[in-house]
């Protein structure tokens, strides 16, 4: 476990926490939905959040990803940061993803957990290199990665299907050899 602040720390996903996860996405379903896939409601259940916990252990137990959430010092989830499609060969790569508490917004708490995760990618995964993608209009996410040494390298048109919608994204990375330059505002 990794400390956050005073409240909170980050941990891997495990069996187990399919009830807390399902209680955190339907506490944050409508904050959620503009940025995410849409969710069919077995999605929001401890069934279907405890079979996907079961996956994410299996995943980071096989070296394709590492799933993290972020947990409140009453048991609580409160946020996520994912490292998927973990690639290495001549690539070693990742995509970063995350989200936290509407309730919980606005204190750093996404930019603490990018900062943790991308030194858990460097230092213990030895990674090259974290991208990312951000909805166009999603100012929020974009200082998250800006403060965390993420650099806008393109826009890729129709990206993903988010909110029932091909979207077009942003496309950010951070080269986890290099020292952080300062951060960069993104508009």
């Amino acid at each position: 476990m990794l400390p956050l602040d005073a409240e909170h720390t980050l941990r891997p996903v495990r069996i187990g926490d399919g009830a807390a996860l399902a209680r955190a996405y339907t506490a944050n379903r409508a904050h959620l939905a503009p940025w995410e896939p849409t969710r069919s409601a077995v999605f929001f259940t401890a069934e279907w959040q405890e079979q996907h916990a079961r996956q994410c252990v299996e995943d980071a137990a096989a070296g394709r990803s590492i799933r993290f959430v972020i947990e409140s010092d009453d048991g609580e989830i409160r946020g996520r940061v994912n490292l998927n499609n973990v690639v290495r060969g001549a690539f070693w790569s990742a995509d970063l993803g995350y989200w936290v508490d509407t309730a919980r917004q606005h204190r750093g708490l996404a930019s603490r957990a990018v900062e943790k995760v991308a030194g858990y990618a460097k230092d213990e995964l030895r990674l090259h290199r974290l991208q990312a993608a951000t909805l166009l209009h999603n100012v929020g996410s974009q200082r998250v990665l800006a403060h965390n040494g993420f650099e806008r390298i393109g826009m890729a048109p129709k990206y993903l299907k988010i909110a029932g919608e091909w979207q077009d994204h942003l496309l950010f990375q951070r080269l986890l050899e290099e020292p952080l330059s300062p951060p960069r505002e993104h508009p």
